[in-house]
């Protein structure tokens, strides 16, 4: 299937490792331009080095999505590296869940507040467009209570309501807006990753709650963004696709 993101410009946060990575190369593969940033320097340089030798048209920026300041400038420049934005993918996560004032703050200003200033500092360039489309990255943890209730996943909740909002403010802008909630995702590096190496028992038990018996991988939860923000999903609009091996149980209407 043709997705028709060839030529495309987008726009994808955290984007050197795991899910973002992923969605890098998926957009790159579709005939997308990508900028990313991160907030790795060395990182970002490496990811960029690797991705254009592969033939990709991408580039990487270290960049602190919780500076408001910095992630605006990276937005302009980026639309003018490319000439244009058609979409934009929030997708870095402070991946905090202690119940501290600290990481509610940090959860915040990174995982809600740096998805609403890129949006924002996008919406001028995404009205120019003919296939505006926003997606944000939440999590199953935004969909029901589990382990990580609390900042992360209030947050990640929050998340799925903005998008929501944008979807029905936007759509006469001819603006669509999604989220796509991944579940348990392994990848080396990762958190699962870490918890399979280092805590065993904790990582066996969250693999026996997921029915399909195994933990999903970057490259599906990338599969999902890239489809819904592709021309092809352009009815698609204000939903929120979770990806979890059928994790979650509750019926969402």
């Amino acid at each position: 299937m043709d997705l028709q993101l060839s030529g495309r410009k987008a726009l994808v946060t955290g984007g050197t490792r795991g899910i973002g990575r992923a969605i890098v190369g998926a957009l790159l593969e579709e005939g997308a331009e990508v900028a990313f940033c991160a907030r790795n320097a060395d990182a970002v340089a490496v990811t960029e080095a690797e991705l254009v030798a592969a033939g990709g048209k991408t580039i990487g920026s270290a960049v602190d999505v919780a500076d408001g300041a910095a992630l605006a400038e990276w937005v302009t420049a980026s639309a003018a590296a490319l000439g244009g934005i058609d979409l934009v993918v929030a997708n870095v996560s402070a991946m905090s869940t202690q119940d501290t004032e600290e990481t509610w703050q940090k959860c915040f200003a990174i995982d809600l507040m740096g998805t609403v200033r890129m949006v924002n500092a996008a919406l001028p360039y995404l009205e120019q467009s003919t296939a505006g489309s926003i997606i944000t990255v939440s999590s199953v943890s935004g969909r029901e209570i589990d382990i990580f209730e609390g900042p992360y996943g209030a947050i990640k909740a929050a998340l799925i309501h903005y998008t929501q909002g944008l979807a029905y403010r936007l759509a006469p802008k001819g603006i669509r807006a999604n989220t796509v909630s991944p579940g348990n995702t392994l990848f080396d590096g990762g958190s699962w990753d870490n918890a399979r190496r280092n805590n065993p028992e904790r990582f066996a038990a969250t693999l026996a709650l997921i029915p399909t018996g195994r933990l999903g991988t970057p490259e599906e939860m990338a599969a999902a963004v890239t489809f819904l923000a592709s021309p092809v999903s352009s009815f698609t609009s204000g939903t929120n696709l979770v990806v979890d091996g059928a994790l979650t149980r509750g019926v969402q209407l």
